[in-house]
């Protein structure tokens, strides 16, 4: 018998990624020396396993940087419109294995390390993850950047470049604590200071009321300095700017007024500006009103307002000479998109440089803004609606105050035009809230000052029409849209998962990784037993490889043959991993009271952050926790059911469990989960998914066939029903034996002997004001669970319906979502042409 093959060989036979020439394995070779020796080690004799990554990571660059300039430069000279999508949070995870496979070097530069004695992938995973992001919105961006890249789009991701990104979190004793995220510590190789571009960013101060015009003065100054960091696009030649700014504290801070003494005080004070781009606020889903907050949302925009303007004015390649004026052809040149409300303060900000600065007539400045922002609804959820006092805003940005107010005098005039007498409406339409303190709802501003509001699923956005933003879709019908969210196949399948990428290359070819519709061709294999096979072999593959992953993190002894269900996602009420544990429990139960039965052996995992000041999902990781501490150690389960908290959940986790999953939970109260997609991530890596028709699960369902997800619990309808009727707990309590054991068992300490009334807090809110209405849907999903377990049991029709999935992902790709963008929103049109390849690469 032969001898198994090592990884290296294994990787070696996976032709998606990349031919690996002869010249090309001894340039990398070069390259990589070079740096190694010139770059990085110097006067040390000894390079550290990091100076190899830094080697390697520098020898890919260089692979960027022609294709970047001669991007840029294309950009120049036929003037395309471009698109600035303006976003708080890019979660864009490692960029080494993406830029490799991006650039089709992986097969090359595996060999070329492997020839030099080193491992490439032990260098992949000494890459510090870039966490700019919380979740899905920050991630969404990321695979975004990707897309645009992909289909040639002159497009920007602007944003600002956090010294701390997401904390890590750790679990100590089963509560969560979070540490400090120290990205830069050791460097970044991928990005480039740009101090030639710095522009000031004005706070505070007072206006001016002059016959020609308004003044803002008596500002404070901060300094924003670029970072960029190249976006390749896939195997197109086109790389992309992602422009991240810096907050710099002018060399005059504080400096003019300091009195003797005060010097070093005043030097010390420069951290108060660079405060601004210190950390990254950590909520998901939640609006929490700090100055500091809304300094950050004010700095990205300016900024960035900035630079699209010297852009929009110069036009040849490396010109600083102003060659257009003409803002009336603004919108026909630049497209704005505001990732959610966060960066809001883009449209009185354009109405301030129009208005005050390029002298515009309001009207015509009130027509240009509008035609060029769009803006894009992440939630429906009430607490994360950004609604900032008016006394705050008034302090900061006292100018942008009164703009605010004159967008509103002017639109509160049309619609009390449009509907005379409806006092009702104009207040409900008011971009300012009255009552209590005065508040000015960002979400109304944003779809005032925009020719285009998109949900990110179609029940995302007609919930949008039908409830939060119902009197202005009635008003402007024709400026709401939906645009579903879509996941990159590049990161999401060809990187993380080569096992799968390659068993569908070999029936399909390689297209598909830029078509994904092309998957829908997997149907013709449905029933093909080699092709069943194949997919079940990768999956097993790659839950050994999680097994061994987790083994040695966590010390739980693993049965990888057990189905590995899986939740991770942000730990937030809404996504229920409560009712998650309330299966895990009823099927702890039900294997202790008859020991003997044959049970469909499971391994649950659930991860995911907490936000730091919300303490009901900290108390649910608690639980979670608890739950593993009991079920883990009972002899009677075996390894039957083991219950495993992934801790740091991050992208660079989820490239790993991911491709592992057999079960994808995705189980938010219908009407909650503006799209997802993690659930589209699941389905990509041949998860099947068990969830409520509720974001982007409704239209997978329609894609793949009803029949081949395990669908379960109330729709929409029955969610407003129930609240009109009146969400009783206690009857569902009283009605459900397994519930009320379990619900019991969490009340009494079953699962925390030491405290017993430690989750008094959660029964509590389960049984009094759960806005989230878990126990209406726990029998429902307890039998649906019973269907999964069935299913386990017979692998050849459960990977039947894998392929079912799979072959129903064409729709989730990003590249049809920023398609549709491009061309419905942005009037931009994508292309699929290659830019010529510089020399030499």
């Amino acid at each position: 018998m032969s001898k198994p093959l090592s990884d290296h060989e294994r990787r070696k036979q996976i032709s998606v990624r990349g031919l690996a020439g002869v010249e090309n394995v001894a340039e990398l070779k070069q390259s990589f020396n070079r740096h190694l020796h010139f770059t990085l080690v110097k006067d040390r004799n000894v390079a550290t396993r990091r100076d190899y990554y830094f080697a390697l990571a520098n020898t890919v660059r260089d692979h960027l940087i022609g294709r970047w300039i001669r991007t840029q430069q294309h950009y120049y000279e036929k003037d395309p419109k471009r698109v600035y999508y303006i976003s708080l949070e890019f979660y864009m995870g490692r960029s080494l294995q993406n830029t490799m496979v991006n650039l089709a070097l992986e097969n090359a530069c595996d060999e070329a390390t492997y020839q030099l004695g080193l491992d490439m992938e032990e260098l992949e995973d000494m890459e510090e993850d870039a966490g700019l992001g919380n979740g899905g919105l920050g991630r969404l961006a990321a695979c975004f950047l990707d897309s645009m890249a992909s289909l040639g789009l002159a497009a920007y991701g602007y944003g600002i470049r956090y010294e701390f990104g997401i904390f890590n979190q750790k679990i100590v004793n089963g509560w969560q604590v979070e540490e400090a995220d120290d990205w830069l510590r050791y460097g970044n190789p991928w990005e480039k200071a740009r101090p030639e571009y710095m522009r000031p960013v004005h706070f505070y101060g007072r206006t001016e009321h002059h016959p020609d015009g308004v003044k803002w003065v008596d500002t404070q100054v901060v300094l924003a300095l670029p970072y960029d960091t190249p976006v390749p696009g896939y195997r197109n030649n086109y790389v992309n700017t992602m422009r991240l700014w810096s907050a710099k504290a002018p060399c005059e801070f504080n400096l003019k007024d300091f009195n003797v003494g005060g010097y070093i005080q005043a030097v010390l004070d420069r951290n108060l500006a660079e405060n601004i781009s210190r950390v990254l606020y950590p909520n998901d889903n939640f609006f929490e009103g700090k100055e500091l907050r809304l300094k950050q949302e004010y700095f990205v925009v300016s900024a960035t307002l900035q630079d699209i303007i010297r852009r929009f004015k110069v036009s040849k390649f490396g010109s600083r000479e102003i060659a257009r004026t003409d803002f009336s052809k603004l919108p026909d040149k630049v497209a704005i998109q505001l990732n959610d409300t966060h960066p809001a303060m883009a449209i009185p900000e354009l109405m301030r440089v129009l208005v005050d600065e390029e002298k515009l007539q309001w009207e015509n400045a009130w027509d240009i803004c509008v035609r060029t922002c769009a803006y894009t609804n992440h939630t429906v959820l009430p607490e994360a609606l950004e609604r900032w006092p008016v006394d705050l805003f008034a302090h900061l940005l006292p100018r942008h105050l009164e703009i605010v107010y004159e967008i509103n005098r002017r639109h509160l005039e049309k619609v009390a035009a449009k509907y005379p007498g409806d006092n009702g409406r104009l207040s409900r339409m008011s971009l300012i809230e009255e009552g209590g303190q005065k508040r000015i709802n960002m979400a109304h501003l944003c779809i005032v000052g925009s020719h285009a509001v998109n949900g990110v699923a179609q029940i995302h956005s007609d919930i949008l029409k039908v409830t939060v933003f119902k009197d202005f879709y009635e008003m402007e019908p024709e400026k709401f849209q939906n645009k579903t969210n879509g996941i990159t196949p590049r990161r999401w399948l060809v990187m993380c998962n080569p096992g799968l990428a390659e068993v569908i290359a070999e029936r399909i070819g390689e297209d598909f990784i830029r078509d994904l519709d092309q998957l829908r061709r997997l149907l013709n294999f449905v029933n093909d037993e080699a092709f069943i096979r194949d997919v079940a072999k990768v999956k097993q593959e790659n839950k050994l490889k999680f097994t061994a992953h987790l083994e040695e993190h966590y010390k739980v002894k693993i049965n990888p043959n057990s189905m590995f269900d899986i939740q991770v996602k942000r730990i937030h009420e809404y996504k229920r991993q409560l009712l998650n544990c309330l299966h895990i429990i009823t099927y702890y139960n039900r294997i202790k009271k008859d020991p003997n039965k044959q049970w469909t052996p499971r391994t649950v995992m659930i991860g995911g952050k907490a936000a730091p000041g919300y303490h009901t999902a900290k108390m649910i990781i608690r639980l979670i926790t608890a739950i593993g501490e009991v079920v883990n150690n009972d002899p009677v389960i075996g390894d039957r059911l083991k219950v495993i908290f992934l801790e740091n959940y991050r992208v660079t986790l989820a490239e790993k469990a991911i491709p592992a999953a057999d079960l994808s939970e995705q189980i938010s109260t219908a009407g909650t989960e503006a799209s997802g997609t993690g659930n589209m991530k699941f389905m990509l890596n041949g998860a099947l998914t068990i969830g409520t028709m509720d974001g982007a699960n409704v239209e997978m369902a329609e894609e793949a066939g009803e029949e081949n997800l395990f669908i379960f619990g109330m729709r929409v309808d029955d969610v407003d029903a129930l609240d009109r009727k009146g969400y009783h707990a206690d009857e569902y309590y009283n009605r459900l034996p397994e519930l009320k054991q379990a619900i019991d068992q969490i009340a009494v300490g079953f699962f925390s002997p030491k405290q017993p009334d430690l989750f008094k807090e959660i029964v509590n809110m389960l049984m009094h004001h759960d806005r989230f209405k878990v126990f209406a849907d726990y029998e429902d999903y307890i039998k649906c669970q019973e269907k999964v377990n069935d299913l386990y049991k017979n692998p050849r029709e459960w990977t039947r319906k894998v392929i079912h999935n799979i072959a129903g992902c064409g729709k989730f790709s990003s590249d049809r979502t920023i398609a549709q963008y491009a061309r419905q929103i942005w009037g931009m049109e994508p292309t699929l042409e290659k830019l010529p390849a510089p020399d030499g690469m």
